[in-house]
């Protein structure tokens, strides 16, 4: 993905296409598309499924079915405008998608991408990384923030972290 663009590829990476995001929702225009063209930026992108969905700024949430050949505007538990709700990151797990990002922003869906609601937060701080493995949520952030959730995404407490530096990604491996 880049600014205003999601790519990609069907052959291993050997070529790439741009996929079509919304174009004609109203409420799209006025709080991030400009012409008919999205300009917020797409900060993460995960797959599960048959269900792609990225998150990005003012706290857009699109989800694609058709293999990311397009993607649509899914439900947000936010009005999406220039807010404090920029989403920084998506994983996918056990039937659930959860996004997090600026202020101690946690979503969640269980309705595979068409919806999110509020998670519970343990920080006001921004996220900036989630993923998940051993039936665990884990987001990292700011602050040497780290929370886990073992609730399916449902809510999130601190884990004691190490360091008291910006954490901008994680990943689980055995």
């Amino acid at each position: 993905y880049s600014e205003n663009a999601l790519t990609r590829s069907q052959d291993n990476g050997t070529s790439w296409d741009i996929a079509k995001l919304p174009t004609s929702d109203t409420t799209l225009y006025t709080a991030g598309w400009s012409d008919q063209t999205f300009n917020a930026s797409i900060n993460g992108v995960t797959f599960g499924n048959n269900t792609f969905v990225a998150v990005g700024g003012y706290g857009f949430i699109l989800r694609s079915t058709d293999n990311g050949s397009s993607f649509d505007l899914a439900t947000s538990p936010y009005t999406i405008n220039y807010s404090s709700h920029g989403l920084r990151g998506v994983a996918y797990g056990n039937s659930t998608f959860v996004g997090v990002g600026d202020n101690g922003t946690i979503v969640r869906s269980t309705n595979n991408g068409s919806s999110f609601d509020n998670a519970t937060s343990p920080t006001a701080t921004h996220i900036r990384g989630v993923t998940f493995g051993n039936n665990t949520f884990v987001g990292v952030g700011f602050s040497g923030n780290i929370m886990r959730s073992t609730d399916n995404g449902s809510s999130f407490d601190n884990a004691t972290s190490p360091t008291g530096n910006p954490l901008y990604g994680t990943t689980f491996g055995n």
